[in-house]
This record gives structure tokens, C-alpha cells and sequence, in this order.
């Protein structure tokens, strides 16, 4: 069972370690002992909790697609050249970059503050884990 120390916890669902304590105590997070009798989060319980409070706004879109992996979120960054732009968007917790053409982002009218929808269709994904873990 994987254990995360509470300022981990903490920090992972963007809240305080008072915040994660007082979840521990009202029950609505698994607790126990570390190695080093510190207060743990249960792993498993602790990722049920991050998926039942994430939170990204809904697709305004309403459009039909096979790609699963749509975040909605804000234009925060362009970088224009005069072929090729960086698209960057906050969408929750997450930043999002985008390589496209200049030509697309102009058709599209982004700019810097204007909402936007990432669409990732991906054959690939990569998976990392803290050092060690391997």
C-alpha cells in the first residue's frame, strides 16, 4: 500500500496540511503510520480523493469526439513567428502547450485571456515516477 507523507498529500490536491489533517480526522482520508511513525496518507484513498474534486470546466463546445482527453482553460501564453506559434493554456492545475501554425491561431482568434479547449489524441504516453520507483 503506498503511503504519501501529508505535505505531499497536500501539495498533490493543492490544498494545506491542516486541510489534509482535518480530512484524516473527519474520516474522509485513509491514515496510518509511516516508517518513521509519521502520520501517512493511503495512496489509493488520497488518488480517489484528487478525482472526486477535480475540477476543469465544462467543454462549452458540445461537439462529439473520439478524444477522451479535452481540457478546457485559458490562452496564458502566444508566441508567434511568422510561420510557426506556442499556444500555452491553463486548464486547472495544468499547463498545456500547443505547437501550431501562425495561420491557425490567427483563424481560430486566440488571444492572450480567451478560452480555449486542448484536444489530445495521443497513440503515446509516457509515465514517470519519482526517483527509485523503477
Amino acid at each position: 500500500m503506498s503511503q504519501i507523507r501529508i505535505k505531499d498529500a497536500a501539495a498533490f490536491l493543492g490544498v494545506s496540511d491542516d486541510t489534509v489533517r482535518r480530512w484524516i480526522d473527519s474520516g474522509l482520508l485513509e491514515n496510518s503510520k509511516d516508517a518513521s511513525g509519521r502520520t501517512a496518507v493511503d495512496g489509493l484513498s488520497l488518488a480517489r480523493l484528487a478525482r472526486k474534486n477535480a475540477v476543469l470546466p465544462a467543454d462549452p463546445s458540445e461537439i462529439g469526439r473520439s478524444a477522451r482527453n479535452r481540457f478546457v482553460g485559458l490562452v496564458t501564453g502566444i508566441t508567434l513567428d511568422t510561420v510557426m506559434a506556442q499556444v500555452e493554456l491553463q486548464c486547472g492545475p495544468h499547463r498545456v502547450v500547443s505547437l501550431m501554425s501562425s495561420e491557425a491561431v490567427r483563424e481560430l482568434g486566440l488571444e492572450l485571456g480567451s478560452v480555449a479547449i486542448a484536444v489530445v489524441k495521443a497513440t503515446t504516453v509516457m509515465i514517470e515516477t519519482p526517483g527509485g520507483n523503477a
